[in-house]
C-alpha cells in the first residue's frame, strides 16, 4: 500500500493505493487519523486501491467518526470498483459522502 497526503484548494487529500489489508491498514489508519487531527476538510482518494479488507474499511470508518466528532467534512472520491464492492457489501456506501472524482469532491457536491 502507498499513501500520499497533499493539499488541494484548501482540502487535505489522502490518496491510498495498492492493497489496504491487515498488514497495511495500521499505517493507513494512522495517516487518516493524522489528517483528521490536522483539521480542515478531508477527502480520501481510493482510485488506486486494488483490494481492501475489513481492517481497511475499519480504518476508514474510524477516521470518518473522528472527523464527524470534530465537525470536519470527510468524503471518499474516485472509489475503485474493488473498494466500492466492499463498501456496498457493508452498506457503507450509504454512510460515506462519496464523489465520482476529486473535482466533484472539491466542489463539495454530494
Amino acid at each position: 500500500m502507498r499513501c500520499e497526503v497533499r493539499q488541494r484548494e484548501g482540502v487535505r487529500v489522502v490518496e491510498l493505493s495498492g492493497e489496504v489489508d491487515l498488514e497495511s491498514s495500521p499505517a493507513a489508519r494512522q495517516v487518516l487519523l493524522d489528517a483528521v487531527a490536522a483539521g480542515g476538510p478531508l477527502l480520501v482518494d481510493l482510485s488506486g486501491v486494488d483490494y481492501i479488507d475489513s481492517s481497511g474499511i475499519a480504518s476508514l470508518v474510524e477516521a470518518f467518526q473522528a472527523a464527524r466528532s470534530r465537525g470536519t467534512r470527510f468524503g471518499l472520491v474516485a472509489v475503485s470498483p474493488a473498494a466500492m464492492r466492499v463498501l456496498r457489501l457493508a452498506r457503507l456506501d450509504r454512510v460515506f459522502e462519496i464523489h465520482e472524482d476529486l473535482e466533484e469532491g472539491l466542489g463539495g457536491g454530494g
